[in-house]
């Protein structure tokens, strides 16, 4: 069983930046790690993901603005945020799934994190 604790959330003016941390604690050797986001239609939307070896992949409204890392021997995966803008407003999720290769859908994940709100102010 993994625990997940996001952490790093708040407000911040249009153009800002925030840095989002995910702690992982439980059996997280291997695990991808994604964040989430909700959306209109979506309960879910796919921001960010990053596998155990580093590789990562990003959602297209995201490119060149956000970045995702992971730092293993702590277990803990980043989402640097630039150029915030306010659509970016959202609770934010981070989530664990039991699989070396990239995932995408929030159906896919199995443990998830009880989100941090990031609000970007006009």
């Amino acid at each position: 069983q993994v625990q997940l604790v996001e952490s790093g959330g708040g407000l911040v003016q249009a153009g800002g930046s925030l840095r989002l941390s995910c702690a992982a604690t439980g059996r997280i050797k291997g695990n991808t790690i994604g964040w989430f986001r909700p959306a209109p239609g979506k309960e879910r939307e796919f921001v960010a993901t990053i596998n155990w070896s580093g590789t990562s992949t990003l959602a297209d409204s995201v490119k060149g603005r956000f970045t995702i890392s992971r730092h293993n021997p702590t277990n803990t995966v980043y989402l640097q945020m630039n150029s915030l803008e306010p659509e970016d407003t959202a609770v934010y999720y981070c989530a664990a799934a039991r699989d070396f290769d990239l995932v995408l859908l929030a159906s896919d994940y199995d443990s998830w994190g009880q989100g941090t709100q990031v609000t970007v102010s006009s």
